[in-house]
């Protein structure tokens, strides 16, 4: 299975290239040392959606670019209803290692993204690949509430960036 990116494109206003955005998530997470089987999803919706998810899980009003929902560290324990246990038929038990890591889910705004970009990243395509990288980032454990750790954020989302969005100059 390997490093598996779902992308969804639920918003209309502005163009959105899933491919492009799964294969930088895929290869950040790489570059980040997941390995195995994991998952990621990445949604893109409107302001409406992302401002409504804003002021549930964050308590803050208005839409934002990004949003990064990490999942819970211990997996999840299968089993069947009610019960959610027993050795019914074709119950199997599942090894730990055999489950992929769910890493979470990104929710990107692009309508934020577009209006954001000419005063913070330039470009329209290049605030998308920092919006991804800065929440997969989050999804790692990285964080921007003191400046030490601010400053670490941006500098591996540069690294990252040039690594997988704009490529290496050449002369």
């Amino acid at each position: 299975m390997g490093i598996e990116v779902f992308v969804a494109d639920e918003q209309s206003s502005h163009p959105v290239d899933a491919l492009r955005w799964m294969r930088l998530a895929e290869a950040v997470l790489g570059s980040e040392g997941v390995k195995g089987d994991a998952e990621l999803s990445i949604l893109f919706v409107d302001e409406a959606a992302i401002a409504d998810l804003n002021k549930r899980f964050l308590g803050k009003e208005g839409p934002t670019d990004v949003l990064a929902f990490p999942m819970d560290e211990e997996p999840v324990e299968g089993g069947r209803s009610p019960d959610s246990g027993g050795t019914g038929p074709g119950w199997a038990p599942t090894e730990p290692s055999d489950m992929p890591t769910l890493v979470g889910d990104l929710v990107i705004c692009p309508a934020v993204a577009a209006s954001n970009a000419p005063d913070h990243a330039g470009t329209y395509d290049d605030e998308l690949a920092l919006l991804v990288v800065h929440g997969i980032l989050h999804l790692m454990g990285m964080d921007h509430e003191d400046e030490e750790e601010a400053e670490a954020m941006e500098r591996r989302e540069q690294e990252l960036l040039d690594l997988h969005h704009r490529g290496p100059v050449t002369h």
